[in-house]
């Protein structure tokens, strides 16, 4: 079996820009709120430590929990989604975070805040398997490229929106009021998508080409024989990592360590996170030609993880410090879309939700082993080991893009 080949998909034909981007617009809102609602609590960590008595630690293992959940959710419902189609799928997990996110609000407890993380990343696990069968299934060949741009910016929006949003509705009214509006904004999301739900189905053509293509023909789990897969795999796991270490330690680090305001601090994330965005448009642009999609993520993190090196040894002024975060986003954003491309390159035609279930369920992996470690670095106020952890995770990045072409791409051959 050979990987997928867009030009013999149906979704391969030339469609108008009109159709492609109503898709697009769809599911990159949806993705928006999948990453808007994994930074529920971390931007409101300094109010929750206060209300309930705890600590980072204990506050991060409720990002744990999360992503330990929404990774058994996202590698199962890939076999759903290619079973039952997408949509119906996106409807209940988007449903399912605006739940949480109330749930959140009317928490008296650390064990209800545990209880609404299991319901919250059973509602993102199932993001993935249907955002890019949607794409790949819907989306022209020509454009999908600048559908995994877009993709990827409503991501990083969603991450910047969240501490952007709930902070401020934190300060002036409560952490309470910040959830009850997370929720809202939820089920805003969910009924704009049930307006237009007709966009988001798959024709009957396509739905017969995603249950028996040769993924399918060759049995639900031969693509688990294919080495490209758990490399894919292996990267995400890492990428999952420092993205972690970003959006829940890093900026705490480098404002003990330079001595950055609290409120310029709280800057850091939504700047990293609207700069990856930027990155992710010249980056949809470059991944025009696949060939050079290593080079792109070796590129791009080589220079994020050289950042993140001068925030943890040099000595620039507080003002500065959320313009290197910047920088190091927008590096970052580069690789966004040339990552999501050696997925699709690994990927057997009629398998789309089962891969990128498995293969991003190392995100949630990553992201739920990420906080257990550096919690605790930043408990211990090794504040320069958190932002030198980040460039080492950033580093090993690079060699794991380039070993995704040195392996095979087509189903292992089962031993006689």
């Amino acid at each position: 079996m050979t990987s997928a080949n867009p030009a013999a998909s149906p979704a391969a034909a030339v469609v108008p820009l009109r159709a492609d981007a109503g898709v697009i617009g769809l599911v990159g809102i949806a993705h928006l709120i999948s990453h808007y609602s994994q930074l529920l609590l971390a931007p409101l960590f300094p109010w929750l430590k206060d209300a309930f008595q705890v600590g980072y630690t204990e506050l991060g293992f409720l990002m744990t929990i999360f992503f330990v959940v929404s990774c058994a959710v996202q590698a199962g419902s890939g076999f759903v989604v290619d079973r039952f189609g997408p949509r119906p799928i996106l409807f209940g997990g988007l449903a399912l975070l605006g739940l949480a996110a109330f749930g959140f609000a009317a928490s008296t407890s650390y064990a209800m805040l545990a209880a609404f993380s299991v319901l919250a990343g059973i509602g993102n696990g199932v993001f993935h398997p249907v955002d890019y069968t949607l794409l790949n299934r819907r989306v022209s060949a020509p454009r999908l490229g600048h559908a995994y741009s877009v993709h990827g910016i409503t991501g990083s929006l969603g991450w910047a929106l969240a501490p952007a949003m709930l902070v401020p509705l934190a300060i002036a009214f409560s952490w309470r009021v910040a959830l009850v509006c997370a929720g809202v904004l939820a089920f805003a999301v969910l009924a704009l998508l049930l307006f237009n739900r007709r966009v988001l189905e798959l024709p009957p053509a396509l739905a017969a080409a995603a249950k028996g293509g040769a993924g399918a023909q060759q049995g639900s789990f031969s693509f688990l024989r294919i080495p490209a897969v758990w490399m894919c795999f292996a990267f995400f796991f890492f990428y999952a990592v420092s993205l972690n270490v970003v959006q829940a330690f890093a900026p705490e680090a480098a404002r003990q360590l330079h001595a950055v305001p609290v409120a310029l601090a709280a800057m850091c994330l939504t700047v990293y996170m609207v700069a990856s965005a930027g990155g992710m448009v010249l980056g949809g642009f470059l991944a025009a030609d696949p060939s050079r999609c290593e080079r792109i993520v070796g590129v791009g993190f080589g220079l994020a993880a050289c950042v993140a090196v001068a925030l943890a040894l040099a000595h620039p002024p507080g003002a500065l410090v959320p313009v290197m975060f910047g920088v190091m986003g927008f590096c970052a954003g580069i690789a966004g879309p040339s990552r999501d491309l050696l997925v699709k390159r690994s990927t057997p035609e009629g398998s789309t939700g089962r891969v990128y279930g498995i293969v991003y369920s190392g995100l949630d992996i990553g992201q739920a082993m990420s906080p257990l470690l550096f919690g605790v670095l930043l408990d211990q106020g090794r504040f320069t080991a958190v932002l030198l952890g980040l460039a080492v995770v950033q580093g090993v990045l690079i060699a794991s893009a380039f070993n995704v072409r040195r392996v095979r791409r087509t189903v292992a051959p089962l031993p006689a």
